[in-house]
């Protein structure tokens, strides 16, 4: 039994797929797949229209996918579609939405990182690494400081010197020389895309100081790698406008718990933790 042909909706997705596009490139996309029977068939400015971007947005997103101009993109649809407009898609057969193709990409790229990391031994040789570090600066720029500040909350509760580095600007490298002065041996680096271009810069500081850099990001052929002694890599999402970096996080958990297995007193740590928050009533039961 053959299976069923995908239908516009989806073959609009396949097309889209591995590109990486500007949150206003994504815009169009979407738009284009909600609208996948009649897209083959529209006007750069009608699809401005539906997308609520500019026409020369249009045409930059055609050139972003490889094609010289909106038009050879238009005929591409049409060779997809078959030429003729498509009846809409019915419920069964339209592809789910974006919504839902989002969270269905985050869990794929969860099995992913869940294969990689049954081989244990990149995360305990990053973990001994960090926990050795005193103090341990934890740095990410832009899209990667919530993955920073989210990993340097929980570490500070096992770890006695966390030292967050979250905002560019002249004492970027100031901050990663003073931890190096203090005694750093390691920094732990967030990069998601896109890449700030202070992040390359303040990654070289780093390694000039004789740091040793372990890196979080979206791939191992990331730009930030030929500046990284390790990299761990968690893939981002990019279905919806802003990219959604759930496996960053979850390797940014896992990477800590390890940390805790080589941290001298952890439990201890937390046991005090507890029982401070407790004493003054911190949280609700």
């Amino acid at each position: 039994m053959t299976e069923p042909s995908p239908g516009p909706s989806a073959r609009l997705l396949e097309l889209f797929d591995g590109h990486r596009l500007t949150p206003t490139q994504r815009r169009i996309a979407h738009a284009l797949v909600r609208h996948a029977a009649e897209a083959p068939f529209l006007s750069s400015v009608e699809v401005a229209e539906l997308a609520g971007v500019s026409q020369p947005s249009v045409t930059r997103f055609a050139v972003a996918l490889g094609y010289d101009g909106y038009p050879a993109l238009r005929r591409r649809l049409r060779e997809l579609g078959g030429g003729e407009q498509a009846a809409p898609e019915s419920p069964t057969e339209a592809v789910r939405n974006e919504h839902q193709q989002a969270v269905l990409a985050e869990i794929a790229h969860l099995r992913r990182l869940a294969d990689l990391l049954a081989d244990p031994e990149p995360i305990v040789r990053a973990a001994r690494l960090l926990a050795a570090s005193r103090p341990l600066p934890v740095l990410g720029l832009r899209a990667a400081s919530a993955q920073a500040h989210g990993f340097a909350y929980f570490a500070s509760k096992v770890h006695p010197d966390i030292r967050l580095i979250s905002e560019g600007g002249s004492m970027l490298a100031d901050r990663i020389e003073q931890a190096r002065t203090a005694g750093a041996s390691a920094l732990l680096c967030f990069a998601l895309p896109r890449y700030p271009r202070e992040l390359m810069d303040a990654l070289a500081v780093a390694r000039d100081c004789g740091l040793t850099v372990l890196t979080v990001a979206d791939s191992a052929f990331a730009p930030v790698a030929k500046l990284s002694d390790l990299m761990l890599p968690a893939e981002v999402g990019t279905g919806l406008v802003f990219d959604t970096a759930c496996a960053p996080m979850v390797l940014g958990r896992v990477l800590l718990q390890t940390m805790c297995d080589e941290l001298p007193g952890a439990e201890a740590r937390l046991e005090a933790i507890e029982q401070s928050a407790a004493a003054r009533g911190l949280f609700l039961e």
